[in-house]
């Protein structure tokens, strides 16, 4: 007869992953408990390669969604009905701009300079169009930091930040100074600099794939 941790660890495999690269099943390790508050920049449209969803779905968590493409942001409201959902481009504390401009390529959209420098924008744009199979385009998006945002949710505590932003995750870290999650899953363009930046107060505590390095708050 089969005990019941037994068919809890069956179910648990038996539940579909909407993350890349089985990414949030990994993430079970660290995360699986109910009732968690997450993040996720980079939401795209709240379903296609979510890090998050499985948590909201099969553990009861609830969260933020950031997609600073707006047409994207509105399918996240649409899929995501239960989560907060800003439609803005997440920027460093100090960044004097409103706006920012960006490239629509759907999942490697860019913040425009991402990838420090024209030329690498543009391969990185060459490669989403012949990836996805899409057109690209030009759009202006309100400009935010992370402490704004979460200010105005009134949100103070994060069991977990994942952070998927095309070459932009240090700007964006450098704008949330006021809360830090337990957890940040971060896909890492530079990590040299990312760990330098977190080293203070976190840890890297696993690559779970070739780019997403999770980290670890040291005091919790």
């Amino acid at each position: 007869m089969m005990t019941s941790f037994a068919r809890r660890l069956l179910r648990r495999f038996q539940r579909p992953s909407f993350a890349l690269n089985d990414l949030d099943r990994k993430l079970l390790r660290w995360l699986d408990r109910r009732g968690g508050f997450f993040i996720e920049a980079g939401a795209n449209d709240g379903i296609t390669q979510s890090n998050t969803l499985y948590f909201e779905r099969y553990r009861g968590w609830t969260g933020l969604l950031v997609e600073p493409i707006p047409e994207l942001a509105e399918r996240c409201r649409r899929n995501r009905p239960g989560c907060i959902v800003e439609n803005a481009a997440l920027v460093a504390r100090g960044d004097p701009r409103d706006e920012v401009s960006m490239q629509y390529c759907n999942l490697m959209s860019i913040v425009e300079g991402a990838m420090k420098s024209e030329a690498a924008d543009r391969e990185h744009l060459e490669r989403g169009r012949a990836v996805q199979r899409i057109d690209t385009y030009e759009v202006k998006v309100r400009a935010r930091t992370m402490d704004d945002v979460l200010a105005e949710h009134c949100i103070t505590r994060v069991d977990f930040l994942s952070l998927d932003v095309e070459g932009y995750e240090l700007e964006v870290l450098k704008g949330m100074t006021s809360v830090r999650p337990d957890y940040m899953l971060i896909e890492v363009r530079d990590r040299p600099a990312v760990e330098a930046w977190l080293k203070p107060a976190y840890d890297a505590v696993a690559l779970l794939s070739h780019h997403d390095v999770l980290f670890r708050r040291r005091s919790r």
